[in-house]
């Protein structure tokens, strides 16, 4: 985990820290679920805080291995674009924004079926008061983030070539997204009852989407130091370039003992030369995006981000 961007890893440890302790506080008669889960908020026990606190819990193995490993795979990637502070600002937006979206749908149907009807018949034939059905709902997990974080992928690298399982050849990200929104919205469609809150999983793609056009629209609206989109990550990339190149010259300078090793002027030029070419493409990338990039130009330039 040495390697791994800072933001990523810490939602990575909160997440596996809370689901522990709700593992242990589960077995001394404490249910952190239905503390810090997000309630409907004509609940009871609804508290605003929840809004924040229910992206952190998860409701068993199979729950939090998916998102983790989701926020691994993908959050990494975006984090090393924007910066720390910028991805988790997104992250907490799309999170926020999956909540709300499952209070507004969680609303609707209670005025179709709770108002309306005053008791509530769930599947196994129990009847229930409106109280009683309001409370049902708990909502749970970082779905809504990890797939505003899926979104930001698919507009960032939209012609990255991912493999996903069962599928034996590659799929663009673009279409990988497109596809995870057909389905969930197939699924809110198909009615409740697999406990999945699949618009949560729409919110959070929607308000990461809206978040990234304004963005895009105001680059400097999100000021981290009046830097524009991308443009953070690339310039670290040119400095940690920058030093490399000096400390690969200290280094030949004093231990080469080779009579036929370059001379100043041979590594001279030859710098310079690999400037130049890191400077064009970083140019590229600002004027045209990453996707305007040759095959061989993005070899060049994750070549020099792992000296």
């Amino acid at each position: 985990m040495n390697n791994m961007p800072t933001a990523t890893k810490n939602l990575l440890i909160v997440n596996f820290l809370a689901f522990i302790a709700t593992w242990v506080l589960e077995l001394r008669g404490i249910n952190l679920t239905s503390m810090l889960g997000l309630h409907f908020f004509l609940a009871s026990d609804f508290r605003i805080y929840q809004f924040f606190t229910y992206m952190f819990l998860h409701g068993g193995l199979t729950h939090i291995f998916f998102n983790m490993f989701a926020l691994w795979m993908f959050g990494s990637v975006i984090e090393r674009v924007w910066g720390p502070k910028k991805f988790l600002f997104y992250y907490i937006v799309c999170g926020l924004g999956a909540g709300i979206t499952q209070e507004l749908v969680q609303y609707v149907d209670y005025s179709i079926q709770g108002i309306a009807a005053y008791q509530y018949v769930n599947a196994g034939g129990v009847q229930m008061t409106t109280d009683a059905y309001i409370n049902l709902w708990t909502t749970i997990g970082a779905s809504g983030a990890v797939y505003g974080i899926l979104l930001a992928f698919g507009m960032i690298f939209p012609n990255e070539r991912l493999f996903i399982i069962p599928f034996p050849f590659p799929i663009k990200a673009k279409w990988l997204v497109l596809g995870y929104i057909v389905i969930e919205l197939f699924s809110a469609m198909s009615g409740p009852g697999d406990g999945v809150a699949h618009m949560a999983h729409l919110g959070g793609m929607l308000f990461g989407f809206l978040l990234i056009r304004y963005w895009n629209k105001h680059p400097n609206s999100y000021d981290l130091g009046g830097r524009s989109y991308g443009r953070e990550y690339f310039e670290n990339l040119k400095r940690r370039y920058d030093n490399h190149q000096q400390s690969r010259r200290s280094h030949m300078r004093t231990e080469s003992t080779d009579p036929r090793s370059e001379s100043d002027e041979e590594y001279n030029a030859r710098k310079r030369q690999n400037q130049e070419e890191i400077d064009a493409i970083l140019d590229k990338i600002r004027k045209s995006g990453y996707d305007s990039l040759t095959k061989d130009e993005k070899r060049k330039l994750f070549e020099q981000s792992r000296d």
